[in-house]
């Protein structure tokens, strides 16, 4: 238990960057995993900046280390590169 009041601030403010980096960490993943389950080029192109925009967005802020963050957007691009354009 804390016995100061900065402690105990401490406390809520480390809590709530815990939570809202967490959130924002399971977001980009679950937005990792629509672009991968895509079949369609050109959906998957469409996604892809979002989904990169939100990666550098979380190595910018140290959330993932920039290495992780560059080596999920390779894996991405790679995987959008090898789908082909759905005829309609």
């Amino acid at each position: 238990m804390a016995n100061h009041k900065s402690a105990e601030k401490r406390i809520r403010s480390s809590r709530t960057k815990y939570l809202r980096n967490r959130y924002q960490l399971k977001t980009c993943r679950t937005f990792i995993k629509r672009v991968s389950k895509l079949t369609d080029k050109t959906a998957a192109e469409q996604l892809l900046p979002k989904v990169f925009s939100m990666l550098d967005k979380l190595a910018a802020k140290n959330i993932v280390h920039k290495n992780k963050s560059a080596h999920s957007k390779a894996r991405l691009s790679k995987h959008v590169n090898r789908l082909t354009v759905a005829v309609a």
